[in-house]
């Protein structure tokens, strides 16, 4: 992200979400590319979803659960990420940017389940 930050949780992982497809659209079109990036997007997207879902006030337990589904699929998403940074040279510092900001979003949800 740029040096203003997002601070609204829903919508700093929505422009995650959105950020990841941008940079997806722009890789080659390798077997590899093609499946790593559909891990991605789709991990990526989770991360908003469930974090949308936990918000829902549905119960402290389901707060919780949701909270570290979208954990998980933080971590995952640093996965598809390395991945891609490896065999992408070219977009280096654009997938170098989106895993600096998964792995922001990992921290905070963690701070936030340990804290409920």
């Amino acid at each position: 992200m740029e040096n203003n930050k997002v601070y609204d949780l829903e919508e700093r992982t929505y422009i995650f979400a959105k950020k990841t497809r941008l940079v997806i659209q722009k890789l080659s079109k390798t077997i590899s590319n093609i499946e790593d990036g559909k891990q991605l997007v789709r991990s990526s997207s989770s991360i908003a979803a469930n974090y949308i879902e936990a918000n829902e006030k549905l119960g402290d337990k389901y707060f919780k659960f949701r909270l570290k589904i979208a954990r998980k699929e933080a971590k995952e998403s640093v996965l598809w990420l390395k991945l891609l940074i490896d065999l992408n040279p070219i977009h280096e510092l654009e997938l170098t940017s989106l895993l600096g900001e998964v792995e922001e979003l990992r921290k905070i949800l963690s701070a936030i389940i340990n804290k409920s």
